[in-house]
């Protein structure tokens, strides 16, 4: 089952839309059993869009990725790394080998009205220079980000932050998940959430600031790449409802077309909000585990609710041959 990236017609930028071969999913409706609703496959989405490698902050390689999401029945899978493209080759080889449909993907940072918020490429071409030169920028940011955590850890009392937290990650990229590992390792938390919550959140000694792209630049080098941008897990900000819909008003006009309907942070009640946010601004709804590994077993892959009905998935003008 190989996957080809050919021109659909109509798309934006001479966008590239994945063909898949793809099997039907059997269709085994629920059942009760003592009251209880037995899953099926009826339930979940063969596409997942949203998931993390060891080339960010996943805690497993490329190839790891796409052979869980494999055995766990997951279909058509995109890797979505932070701010990087060094994946892809490694993913793309290990599901071709799979028969696995893959889409190439990224998650951008960006900085909006002062917060931080994610912007999912999907169906990007990973030697487009713009998109490229981009991240650069980003990942440079991200190198001083990372020392500057450490400086400020060890004002606090934490020798060797930094460095323990490169020892987590691949030596590329350097997230504050790294440091979070480092800290829990060091017994200054007890998880990872309460990491973020003692020292990586605004106020907190090991808080830096992001200062990312730029929303239209984000998606003007996602469809320069030939990619459909998506505004990743939007109920996580914690936006009001309207500054959220400054912020989707902003991210169509700039030419976004999607929105991530179905997260693994999202609440089954965020499904339906954001699916009517997505019809609202006519905009696609995507879907994702958002992955990291399996040491957060609240999320896996192959676990993705299906989009609620009404939704046009992004994956629409997708051509899937069986």
């Amino acid at each position: 089952m190989g996957v080809e990236f050919n021109t659909h017609p109509g798309t934006a930028i001479g966008a590239q839309r994945p063909w898949f071969s793809l099997a039907d999913m059997a269709r085994v409706r629920p059942r009760l059993c003592g009251g209880i609703l037995i899953e099926s496959a009826t339930m979940f989405s063969r596409y997942d869009m949203h998931a993390h490698s060891t080339a960010s902050d996943g805690s497993l390689s490329p190839s790891e990725l796409m052979r869980r999401a494999h055995a766990a029945g997951v279909e058509v899978m995109a890797l979505t790394d932070h701010d990087t493209l060094n994946g892809l080759s490694e993913a793309a080889a290990q599901a071709q080998e799979l028969g696995l449909g893959f889409v190439p993907g990224v998650e951008v940072s960006v900085t909006w009205e002062g917060i931080t918020v994610h912007i999912v490429g999907l169906g990007v071409s990973a030697d487009t220079e713009v998109l490229r030169r981009g991240l650069e920028g980003i990942c440079e940011f991200r190198d001083w980000r990372a020392e500057e955590i450490g400086r400020r850890l060890a004002r606090h009392g934490i020798d060797g932050a930094f460095e323990g937290a490169r020892a987590y990650s691949n030596g590329q990229l350097i997230s504050r998940t790294h440091f979070a590992h480092f800290l829990v390792e060091k017994r200054h938390a007890s998880d990872l959430r309460a990491v973020f919550r003692k020292f990586l959140v605004s106020g907190k000694p090991g808080y830096v600031a992001g200062q990312w792209a730029e929303l239209e630049d984000a998606v003007r080098w996602i469809r320069s790449a030939g990619g459909q941008a998506v505004i990743a897990h939007p109920a996580r900000y914690g936006l009001t409802r309207s500054k959220l819909r400054r912020l989707i008003g902003a991210f169509a006009e700039a030419g976004g077309e999607a929105l991530e309907v179905v997260s693994g942070s999202h609440s089954r009640d965020d499904f339906y909000t954001m699916a009517r946010h997505a019809r609202d601004f006519g905009l696609l709804a995507s879907a994702g585990s958002d992955y990291h590994g399996p040491e957060h077993p609240w999320i896996q892959l192959g676990r993705v609710p299906k989009l609620p009905d009404g939704c046009k998935a992004v994956w629409k003008d997708w051509h899937l041959s069986h």
